[in-house]
């Protein structure tokens, strides 16, 4: 740190001069990436995908599908939508209602519209066709395409409103923390900064790989309060080394002591993130990766560009006062940790009661994969998705896809005797409603009958047509209709029983009960992998850094215990509906983006806690003085960094994307518990129960003084 500190203080002019062209060019970046966003992120190469690619470029199955919804339109209307439409040349099919009253319903119809190019522009088609709807009433464009669009529109919506919300309450709590103008001003130039090189980072990402909407979402959210929350302490850290050093030496000893920290705490996050690359779910993926560019900036402005900045401003930071900071501060929190270590047990247990209760919830979680629920009620195409599903039971009934390979293919007489008994086999499972295969569409019952008919001319013509529509050399498809949704336990639990059953030949089964069953058998496949990874790692970064087995121990529980309390409030606001929201269920995604963000997230006030009473214990020897005065002089600002986390995050309570809230909520809440109940009780309750223990490291190089370790 030392050689950062000389190479900043010599060339903090240049340093300034290259994040601002590095801004500049990456802002052009930056604009084009909402463009780039498509799709909820729930997508993985599996056995689902494999199937789905097969029926599409062998079967001739549509890639994409969407719903042209008429309510109370006239035949007339219908016909000339339709026609319309069809001028664009860009669906392959057009299933009208009036060419299928199966599709019509008293006063409501739909128009199938189903497109085989993979090439295709789907978010383009979806603007294409709502433009060619115009304001033409009672018509609605829906569909996964259509949904899909919306929730990115959504998403960047929800963006402006938290950042609307968040933002000119975080500018308060800098003023309160820091008093003037320019010092509250700098920790949000050091974001906007962050946020922008991140996203133009993103963008050239992205043209490598795909994205979801919702990065829109969560990178700004943890770019923006990680940023904050680093330049609040650094800033802090300066100010005090100012009181005491000239401008140089307090810049180089605020990066050597606050840097350290900001790279210590910088790990504990990158590591969460990263741990998310295990899970082979696009979403954790895109988060991970994302997570990652965003913490990366985040650090390399913080001890970097922010003390160029403040060598630059030098004693202008303090210019523009509006608000006396209250300099007895230290004394009122130096207070209260005496009078926390004068009752630890008490303290320890009242705390642990807290958790214990807001946990209570945790156990009845319920996880969903997002739906059509995470887009707002108030969109059209919600609107006419659920008029179809309650009109029409679409996706009342799952549709699933079986496709079997047999190396001498399926014409002969032991394959057709074997698709015979793999039909009936599918048949006799009581959630299968239909099952259709060359003999149930053809009304030839048995192999024998089928070979009969093949040798008669006329009704060869005839069965042709529907053989190259189920059978292709090797591969035979079987579409397959369960009497279940395909988001229900029962329906994945075919899926699943089907693709592990041993047959003769290869077996594959796509469609979505085998998306939603693939998903969560990775999750949580893979999540005990992602939490031992993230436990480890934290474990050992935090050992290096205090040279203590104890402290990273502690750490590590504490944040499962409030973690855990976080899952029990989230169910008890979003399952049981409480606070003006209808009762639901919580995102699949929930639990593992908030473990592995706020594990790291909190991390950063234990190291810059414990990196002061660790300073402290250093010179003193005293763990009980430590204590108090590692809490005495980052109380303040642990508690103005975690009050900027919670209303960066907690203003995404306000938006409209369920899963985006819930992540928002959800983080905002165990800022809560982790910078009160466990950083303020908990930590210094249990520091001072084991007291000269805390500080313990086997085999450690050197010794304390003073009747310490030796």
């Amino acid at each position: 740190m030392r050689t950062l500190a000389r190479f900043v203080t010599k060339t903090y002019k240049y340093i300034i001069l290259a994040w601002i062209v590095l801004t500049v060019v990456m802002s052009f970046f930056a604009i084009r990436l909402p463009a780039m966003l498509q799709g909820d992120g729930f997508r993985m190469n599996g056995e689902h995908s494999e199937v789905m690619d097969i029926a599409a470029d062998t079967f001739n199955m549509p890639v994409e599908t969407m719903f042209l919804v008429f309510n109370e339109a006239s035949d007339k209307k219908i016909e000339d939508m339709v026609k319309k439409v069809e001028e664009l040349g860009v669906a392959s099919t057009i299933t009208s209602p009036l060419e299928d009253p199966t599709l019509y319903k008293d006063q409501l119809a739909y128009a199938i519209l189903q497109f085989d190019d993979k090439d295709l522009d789907m978010t383009q088609v979806v603007t294409d066709i709502r433009e060619t709807i115009g304001d033409e009433e009672g018509i609605v464009l829906t569909g996964a395409p259509a949904i899909s669009k919306d929730i990115n529109t959504a998403s960047q919506k929800d963006l402006m409103i938290a950042e609307a919300i968040g933002l000119p309450i975080a500018v308060i709590v800098l003023l309160f923390a820091f008093g003037t103008v320019i010092a509250s001003t700098i920790p949000l130039i050091i974001g906007i900064t962050t946020i922008l090189v991140s996203f133009g980072t993103l963008t050239i990402v992205g043209g490598h790989v795909d994205l979801s909407i919702f990065v829109m979402n969560i990178i700004p959210m943890l770019g923006l309060a990680l940023s904050i929350d680093f330049a609040l302490l650094f800033i802090s850290r300066y100010r005090e080394e100012r009181k005491k050093s000239n401008l140089f030496e307090a810049v180089s000893t605020t990066i050597r002591t606050a840097g350290r920290s900001v790279i210590f705490s910088a790990f504990c996050v990158f590591i969460g993130l990263g741990a998310m690359l295990f899970i082979r779910v696009e979403i954790f993926q895109n988060i991970a990766i994302g997570g990652m560019i965003v913490v990366a900036m985040a650090v390399l402005t913080s001890i970097t560009l922010l003390p160029s900045v403040l060598i630059a401003l030098g004693d202008k930071i303090d210019k523009w006062q509006l608000l006396k900071v209250n300099q007895n501060g230290t004394d009122r929190w130096r207070l209260f940790a005496n009078a926390v270590i004068k009752r630890p047990v008490i303290i320890t247990i009242i705390a642990l009661i807290l958790l214990g209760i807001a946990l209570i919830p945790a156990k009845e979680m319920n996880l969903t994969i997002p739906q059509i629920d995470s887009l707002p009620e108030s969109y059209d195409s919600r609107q006419a998705y659920e008029l179809l599903e309650d009109e029409f039971g679409l996706g009342k009934k799952a549709s699933a896809f079986v496709v079997a390979t047999r190396e001498n293919g399926w014409q002969d007489t032991d394959g057709l005797e074997q698709m015979k008994k793999l039909e009936e086999d599918l048949l006799k499972d009581p959630l299968v409603e239909e099952v259709k295969t060359i003999y149930a569409l053809s009304g030839i019952h048995s192999p024998e009958e089928w070979e009969q008919a093949w040798t008669v001319p006329e009704m060869k013509a005839k069965l042709e047509p529907l053989t190259e529509s189920f059978i292709n050399d090797e591969k035979l498809l079987i579409p397959v209709t369960l009497k279940a949704s395909g988001a229900s336990t029962k329906a994945q639990d075919w899926a699943r029983q089907l693709s592990e059953k041993e047959t003769e030949f290869d077996l594959l089964i796509g469609g979505q009960p085998k998306f939603n069953q693939e998903i969560f058998d990775e999750i949580s496949n893979q999540i005990w992998l992602v939490l031992t990874v993230i436990i480890v790692s934290t474990f050992f970064i935090l050992m290096l850094a205090f040279q203590s087995i104890l402290i990273p121990i502690k750490a590590i529980l504490m944040n499962i215990i409030g973690l855990a309390a976080t899952f029990g409030i989230l169910v008890y606001i979003f399952q049981y509906g409480h606070f003006g929201l209808t009762a639901g269920t919580i995102a699949l995604i929930i639990p593992v983006l908030v473990f592995s963000l706020v594990f790291g997230l909190s991390m950063d006030y234990e190291v810059f806690l414990i990196s002061r009473m660790q300073e402290e214990y250093a010179s003193s020897f005293d763990n009980d003085r430590a204590t108090v005065e590692g809490l005495a002089t980052t109380s303040k600002i642990i508690t103005s960094a975690a009050l900027i986390m919670i209303v960066l995050t907690g203003a995404f309570a306000f938006t409209d994307v369920m899963p985006v809230k819930q992540i928002g909520v959800g983080i905002a809440v165990a800022v809560v518990i982790d910078a009160t109940i466990i950083r303020l009780l908990l930590v210094p309750s249990l520091m001072k129960l084991f007291g000269k223990w805390n500080w313990w490291l086997p085999f450690r190089k050197g010794s304390y003084k003073a009747g310490n370790w030796h």
